[in-house]
């Protein structure tokens, strides 16, 4: 039995970095794709995980499997497909570390999963089963996620969603909407970003969006609000407002709301609690040391090696503590 299983795409982020001696823009390779980032955060606290996706049979999906498997992650569940090439994101950063995303992925290896491809011994043997919106952009992915979602539930696992919003990679706002609310009513918990609510909910505003989202009977929703922290709110039991971590070195935001929710979860976890049993005061918990894995995240470059190991959290949340 497996703590945290996420499905999704393993990409490699080429990250903008320096310039060669000749003035040209260098990229580095570093092991990406939201799944992986936040299984590999969640690892890192302690929890047991497996990914379920694929890669291409190249030199990229040779490194990112090697990579994974040695974050502690479980690669069962990851193909590698001789015909297709592993998806690819080169990323831009600005002085303030914000990112732009240019996608090779016509058609990513990611997107070729098929629903006959899944393990069941992993799809059905987790607490908790994740997925994002990155594996609805294409078939057969998209079917193929359906599918172990459908799994997930009848295997009585809690089921995490992480709408992750890359506008480039949809052929238009209104496709993207449809099928990143397609399966919220099988959701029983999700993050947000708040720059994503209105393209989730139709809502921009906090309580409009998670008012729509507990309508589709998700229990609790967690909205990412960058430095300013995280909104939770708990169906029938209240919001609240979790204030960020202190500032630290802004180094590359990648990966950030992953470190952020594979902390939450595995907190979660820890508490030991179902969702109909977990207090404000539990989800709160759980958030205001989220915060404090992603400013420690956003410390280093890239995602997968940037997620804090459990000493760091420690030493972190204890000066956090004290401030507040």
């Amino acid at each position: 039995m497996f703590d945290i299983v996420a499905l999704g795409e393993l990409l490699i982020d080429f990250t903008e970095s320096g310039l060669s001696p000749s003035g040209m823009r260098l990229f580095e390779q570093n092991a990406g794709g939201a799944p992986c980032n936040m299984l590999a955060a969640a690892t890192r606290l302690g929890m047991s995980t497996a990914f379920i996706g694929k890669v291409g049979e190249d030199s990229h999906g040779r490194f990112l499997k090697k990579t994974i498997r040695d974050a502690g992650i479980c690669t069962d569940g990851l193909l590698l497909d001789e015909k297709v090439f592993t998806t690819l994101a080169f990323v831009s950063l600005d002085e303030k570390g914000e990112r732009e995303f240019s996608f090779a992925r016509k058609p990513g290896a990611d997107t070729r999963l098929k629903s006959e491809e899944l393990n069941p011994e992993i799809v059905n043997n987790c607490r908790i089963f994740h997925f994002g919106s990155l594996s609805l952009t294409d078939d057969p992915a998209r079917s193929a996620t359906f599918a172990a979602l459908r799994g997930a539930r009848a295997s009585k696992a809690l089921v995490s969603y992480d709408p992750n919003y890359r506008k480039g990679l949809w052929k238009s706002p209104e496709l993207a909407q449809k099928w990143i609310q397609a399966p919220l009513e099988t959701v029983d918990i999700i993050k947000v970003s708040e720059e994503e609510l209105e393209i989730v909910t139709g809502f921009s505003g906090l309580r409009d969006a998670c008012a729509y989202l507990h309508g589709k009977n998700i229990q609790c929703v967690v909205i990412t609000l960058g430095k300013e922290g995280a909104y939770v709110s708990l169906r029938g039991k209240g919001a609240a407002l979790v204030e960020g971590a202190p500032d630290g070195e802004l180094v590359d935001k990648t990966g950030a709301g992953d470190a952020f929710w594979g902390a939450f979860l595995s907190e979660y976890i820890k508490i030991g609690k179902t969702l109909d049993e977990l207090l404000l005061e539990d989800a709160v918990h759980c958030a205001r040391t989220a915060n404090v894995v992603a400013t420690l995240s956003i410390s280093k470059r890239g995602g997968i090696p940037a997620m804090p190991y459990r000493r760091e959290v420690q030493a972190a949340l204890l000066q956090f503590n004290k401030e507040i």
